[in-house]
């Protein structure tokens, strides 16, 4: 039987892709924000595309803050877009 492959759902343009190619945002438990590569941070996560313009829609319309239930620092937002610029995808 082959492995199921995780689907996720990006906050900013709203598709479902497989976790693998997508940045995982996570609220830890003491309320920090961060960036989670490995995807097995403990806290709640949300995910994004590796694409500016999902992260400027997440932005605009404030997804990433409503998914995490917590104001997101700009110094994130900044890691997120270079992430984006120098990454891959």
């Amino acid at each position: 039987m082959p492995k199921t492959i995780p689907i996720r759902q990006c906050t900013g343009c709203r598709e479902q892709k497989p976790k693998k190619e997508l940045i995982r945002v996570v609220r830890s438990p003491e309320g920090e924000v961060s960036l989670d590569f490995r995807g097995k941070a403990p806290g709640r996560g949300a995910y994004l595309c590796r694409d500016a313009a999902c992260l400027k829609k997440a932005m605009k319309s404030r997804a990433l803050e409503r998914s995490l239930s917590v104001a997101i620092p700009q110094e994130v937002f900044d890691r997120l877009l270079a992430e984006m610029e120098a990454g891959d995808g």
